[in-house]
């Protein structure tokens, strides 16, 4: 990506003794690097990111019981496969509206209000789901659940990502992934047990429960910590300020935290105030949406490529189609029994939840980059193998046993690839490369484009299948995850270890402190 041109100087030791390097970027800026070597992540800072994660347990929820849901909603409520494509797609429309709306929202009300917010319309399209006594309401439901998802979708990551510090930001940061596989697992294991229950009864308590965990959400985010981040962008530097002291690991981190924050959001850095009056602009957001679509410099013309882009191939990929309609695929491979549907199906969340708990702790290590092109390209050779797997399978007419192994090892391979590194680092990476004052607004336009994509996956998986067979389906993902690699390559740089800050310099070049004066006049 774009070369970053930095000077190097040592400065004192400060009182613990500790050394210090002030690093002045090409856009003049200064920041505070410690040379110590990093230390465990801060507890508190851990607990309040695994709280605000626990919405996307919902989503995951919501996700992994549909895939067995919809097959008794097709006996029992007379469905067709055009209606299951868009009751299971529908979500992912609305996740998308509410995704837009969710940056403006997080913006105005704070990030931990929002996370509130998506609980309750999580909780709402819960109960729809569960009464559901004929396909309208159980569609409403899943509607008023999509735009609680899109809430969610966007603001977890950013909220993790904004109390973490650098050193373990990727941990924090890719929680919500790692609960959305949680979730996924979970409603796997629902469909199985719950199969046992009179059609009618099972799927409604499969979709209704969700309401449970949604309303104690609800309450317990609420004993959490605003982001300090946010705080301080609205001028609130006395409460920015406090927090970022429980969510660091020393005094000395949270104040060079504070001072880069300070300087991101456009406060003077001698300013003690507790409480300074922002423009109403630089506060709730107004006019970032011509920043980041009409008048972008020339680097946030480049994050929004990359934050799009990744975005984009996560779902173009075909990861739903495994998660969302498993049984159906493993059906055509030669499994016909429902319970051992659901039982296979159960592995690939149990991949899934394993390989993005090993993802956790290999992004503050390996890095962002290395772990994702790593990912993708494991992904071409998994989802090339399940292609030819499914073409054998059903050209013999699920007789072939090895095809069948061959089908299930490679879905699972695949899900694996995907979630040890494509999976979570597509929140990471995109909740840390926007600049402070677009950040919120600039995740929810990332999220919209993961929530547009997912649904052309879910709505059209079932009609592509048909018109290319299966096998031809998964022959056309790896073709996309192919064209990801590239993409990643070229156009994403490694962030691994640097503050929030630092990464908004990756993307700046020569000259583009010219055109951001040239945009702020007009």
């Amino acid at each position: 990506m774009a070369d970053h041109i930095s000077t190097e100087k040592p400065v004192e030791k400060s009182n613990s003794g500790e050394k210090s390097v002030e690093k002045f970027s090409v856009s003049g800026e200064k920041s505070m690097i410690s040379d110590e070597k990093p230390v465990g992540v801060n507890r508190f800072a851990l607990q309040c990111a695994i709280v605000a994660s626990i919405v996307s347990i919902i989503f995951g929820y919501d996700t992994g019981v549909m895939s067995g849901a919809m097959v008794f909603i097709e006996e029992d409520l007379k469905t067709n496969e055009v209606q299951i494509e868009v009751l299971t797609g529908i979500l992912n429309l609305c996740a998308l509206v509410g995704s837009l709306l969710a940056g403006r929202t997080a913006d105005k009300i704070g990030r931990r209000y929002t996370i509130v917010l998506a609980s309750i319309l999580f909780m709402l399209g819960s109960i729809l789901m569960g009464w559901g006594p004929n396909y309208p309401v159980l569609l409403t439901g899943r509607c008023t659940a999509g735009l609680g998802v899109g809430f969610a979708l966007m603001v977890a990551p950013v909220y993790s990502a904004e109390i973490a510090t650098a050193s373990h930001r990727g941990l924090l940061a890719s929680l919500p992934h790692l609960c959305i596989s949680i979730g996924i697992l979970t409603g796997y294991l629902v469909n199985y047990f719950f199969s046992k229950l009179p059609m009618h009864i099972g799927w409604r308590l499969m979709l209704g429960i969700a309401a449970i965990p949604s309303l104690v959400l609800a309450f317990g985010i609420l004993k959490m910590p605003e982001s300090p981040r946010w705080l301080i962008m609205q001028g609130r530097l006395g409460e920015g300020k406090k927090i970022l002291n429980l969510v660091s690991n020393s005094p000395e981190e949270a104040e060079i935290r504070f001072q880069e924050i300070k300087a991101a959001a456009g406060i003077d850095p001698k300013c003690e105030d507790e409480v300074v009056k922002m423009g109403e602009k630089k506060t709730h957001g107004e006019g970032v949406w011509k920043e980041i679509i009409l008048r972008p410099t020339p680097a946030v013309r480049r994050v929004l490529l990359t934050a799009l882009g990744i975005h984009f191939f996560q779902h173009a990929t075909g990861i739903e189609a495994v998660l969302l309609y498993g049984p159906k695929i493993f059906k055509k491979a030669g499994i016909t029994a429902k319970d051992k549907l659901f039982l296979v199906t159960i592995g690939v969340g149990i991949m899934k939840t394993t390989f993005i708990f090993t993802a956790t702790f290999l992004l503050d290590k390996v890095g962002r980059r290395k772990l994702l092109l790593t990912s993708v390209g494991g992904m071409v050779c998994a989802l090339t193998s399940l292609g030819f797997g499914l073409t054998m399978a059903q050209n013999s007419g699920g007789k072939l046993v090895w095809a069948l192994v061959l089908s299930i090892v490679s879905a699972y391979s695949f899900v694996a690839f995907f979630s040890v590194g494509l999976g979570p680092i597509t929140w990471v990476y995109s909740s840390e490369v926007w600049p402070l004052k677009l950040r919120a607004q600039g995740a929810s336009l990332g999220v919209a484009v993961n929530r547009c994509m997912n649904a052309s996956v879910s709505m059209s998986f079932l009609s592509l299948s048909h018109a290319i067979t299966t096998g031809g389906a998964f022959f056309m993902f790896a073709g996309v995850a192919a064209v990801a690699w590239n993409f990643f390559f070229f156009l994403l740089p490694e962030t691994k270890g640097k503050s929030l800050e630092e990464i908004e310099a990756l993307f700046q070049r020569d000259g583009d402190n010219k055109v951001r004066v040239e945009n702020d006049k007009a």
